[in-house]
């Protein structure tokens, strides 16, 4: 390599070299998440990249720094999805051979876009770790060059060409909310970040239920989580970069972990103020904004990606509604009599609330004519609304009891 990575020359070189092939995610004041938390917040919107992600950076930048003859060898790599399809790309633009093994459990989108850019891909495992030891195995049996997904220097040094752009447009930005899985996105953008303004705070966001880094942090050396659960799957790491440690350990303030609950409902606020599809581990520092101190500070939340798949999405689009009330299920029981239903249909028609779906439980009692079940899922507004509507039914005699949606 003709350059220490992770130094400033090396972060410039990268910067001019994945501007070939980046677009230009300018960033977006997000007028939304700044009044909802008291700071002024910027999305860098990396989900609107080629490849649907921020990996490109890294991965071009990194086989630009190999020989014609490592090229030649073929490509391969271990990727839960983002590294595979920016590995696929640049690979193909270099036009070498790329190998790439992911996880049995990536969704279907990440699969066919990778195989899209000419890649030959093999899922085995169920996560990240067990593919990459695939990878690394075939490697050796069949010569290919390796490319890392996280723990690289000269990875971590494509991907710092981040905080490059948003220093250079956002010159007074005072946090850089960057998510963490392995740690190669963190280490470049908080090395470059603190290389050009020390007093930028860069703060680190995980999955809780992922959180190798919080964790190797706090035991001062990289540990192995014993097992990983969580939807934001671009995150689901279990061991850290161990060549990237030093570097997090320097150069980040902090780390946040969020849970995935909160991935729902930032999905949704996304979708609907920003009309932005962003992926769960893309949401990572939406999630971090409300646990920060509202402070009037300007904050960057990178949306590391979105690639994500349609079933997935409306998982989660119903699962957000959910949790914001939106939809909710209300059990009441009246007499098995006709005309009751009507009565009730007449409550919450008066209220505005929007029948989705009605289920008669006759069985619910041993006396029927005493007592039948009627479960009511609703759209509502939000809470208020949905305590309107239970109100209502209280008021009328019903005894309403909010009960698990299923939808």
């Amino acid at each position: 390599m003709s350059k220490e990575m992770l130094s400033l020359d090396a972060f410039e070189e990268a910067s001019e070299v994945v501007s070939k092939v980046v677009r230009d995610t300018k960033l977006v004041y997000s007028e939304y998440f700044s009044n909802q938390t008291g700071n002024k917040v910027y999305l860098k919107p990396e989900n609107m990249q080629l490849t649907g992600a921020y990996k490109v950076r890294g991965a071009y930048y990194t086989i630009s720094t190999l020989s014609d003859e490592e090229r030649a060898k073929g490509l391969i790599t271990a990727s839960a999805g983002n590294h595979a399809q920016g590995v696929a790309y640049a690979a193909k633009a270099y036009g070498a051979k790329a190998v790439i093994v992911m996880p049995t459990t990536t969704p279907l989108i990440k699969v066919n876009r990778t195989k899209s850019y000419g890649a030959e891909v093999i899922l085995f495992g169920d996560v990240y770790d067990e593919a990459c030891a695939k990878a690394l195995e075939l490697a050796e049996e069949k010569g290919y060059t390796f490319i890392h997904p996280f723990d690289d220097l000269r990875v971590a040094t494509g991907q710092g060409s981040i905080a490059m752009e948003i220093v250079r447009e956002l010159p007074l930005v005072d946090y850089i909310l960057v998510p963490i899985g392995g740690g190669g996105l963190a280490t470049g953008v908080s090395t470059l970040a603190k290389l050009l303004n020390p007093k930028i705070k860069v703060i680190g966001v995980e999955p809780a239920g992922a959180a190798c880094l919080k964790a190797s942090i706090e035991a001062g050396k990289v540990v192995t989580l014993d097992g990983v659960n969580t939807i934001a799957d671009g995150t689901a790491v279990k061991t850290p970069g161990q060549k990237l440690f030093p570097y997090l350990q320097k150069n980040l303030d902090d780390i946040i972990t969020v849970d995935d609950s909160e991935l729902v409902v930032c999905f949704l606020d996304m979708v609907e103020n920003h009309k932005m599809i962003v992926e769960n581990s893309g949401l990572l520092t939406v999630a971090a904004l409300k646990h920060m101190e509202a402070e009037g500070k300007k904050v960057v939340s990178i949306l590391s990606g979105g690639n994500m798949d349609v079933i997935t999405m409306s998982s989660v689009v119903q699962h957000g509604l959910i949790a914001r009330d939106r939809i909710f299920t209300v059990s009441v029981l009246l007499p098995d009599k006709p005309g009751m239903l009507a009565r009730v249909s007449g409550i919450l028609a008066e209220q505005g609330g929007n029948v989705i779906k009605l289920e008669h439980n006759q069985f619910v009692s041993i006396n029927r004519n005493a007592a039948v079940e009627l479960r009511i899922t609703l759209e509502a507004f939000g809470t208020e609304h949905k305590t309107q509507i239970i109100d209502a039914l209280e008021k009328e005699g019903y005894r309403p009891k909010v009960v698990k949606t299923n939808i």
